[in-house]
């Protein structure tokens, strides 16, 4: 009887450091996929971080190109406003000559 207890107990323990190893490589390949998924977060964090840069960058160049279309639209108005009176100047000028 004991030298059959031993052997249930050693195949116990054979059973159960199997278990173990199985457990084990299980656990790692979970570490694996989990330093995976880590890589990963890491770049799309660096990439969501370059984006938010780029993005400021270009609103700052929007908000430029935007002042530089209103002052464009005011000079041209002013603009628009001299040639008006020129023209006015110049048909005052020449409405007497032609009565003459």
């Amino acid at each position: 009887g004991h030298e059959q207890l031993l052997k249930m107990m050693e195949e116990r323990m054979m059973d159960v450091e199997q278990k173990l190893r199985l457990v084990k490589r299980l656990l790692q390949d979970k570490v694996n996929q989990l330093k995976e998924q880590l890589s990963k977060n890491t770049k799309a964090d660096a990439m969501v971080k370059d984006l938010y840069v780029e993005n400021a960058q270009l609103l700052k160049a929007l908000e430029v190109t935007e002042q530089r279309q209103k002052t464009a639209e005011r000079k041209n108005y002013l603009l628009e406003e001299k040639i008006a009176n020129l023209n006015r100047i110049v048909k005052n000028l020449a409405a007497p000559s032609f009565s003459s």
